[in-house]
């Protein structure tokens, strides 16, 4: 890890948790509105996003916390072969781990692709295992995500829309 990635990587105590997890169900929410509904003052919800914001621990643009600030620097995108039957109990399985951060439905010689992030190597191949034993995957493959390249980026489409 260099010095500038420690430098992005900050603690998040229960207060910051409690205002992402909140923003993360309600993106659009208007601080002031988010500061009543979680007991807290305005200016206090203002600085621990303020922080956050400043100190990396954010995608660009975005409330979303960057899983390298929460101690999960690992990416991986594991491909899965899915019973065709059973496809709903599989999405529902991996749903309730809680690393997979992502996953979607994908056509060609896989039908799931699923994003997830870890603490280390072995922690990777635990949630390997896990994915493996949920129902109705048959087979998994995992590729590491080295380095994001280019962000997660939605506002350059408005020019081309």
């Amino acid at each position: 890890m260099t010095t500038a990635d420690s430098k992005t990587l900050q603690i998040f105590d229960g207060t910051d948790k409690a205002v992402f997890k909140a923003l993360d169900d309600d993106p659009r929410i208007p601080i002031l509105f988010l500061a009543k509904k979680l007991g807290l003052a305005r200016g206090t919800v203002q600085t621990r996003l303020e922080r956050k914001m400043t100190g990396g621990s954010l995608f660009p643009h975005s409330t979303r916390i960057a899983p390298e600030a929460l101690g999960l620097p690992i990416s991986a995108l594991v491909t899965a072969e899915v019973e065709q039957s059973s496809l709903d109990a599989a999405v529902q399985a991996l749903g309730s781990i809680p690393e997979v951060i992502e996953v979607q439905g994908m056509a060609g010689e896989a039908d799931l692709a699923i994003r997830v992030v870890a603490r280390d190597m072995e922690d990777l191949f635990r949630l390997g295992q896990a994915i493996t034993e949920c129902a109705g995957i048959r087979r998994s493959t995992t590729s590491l995500l080295l380095k994001r390249l280019i962000p997660l980026r939605i506002h350059q489409l408005l020019d081309h829309a």
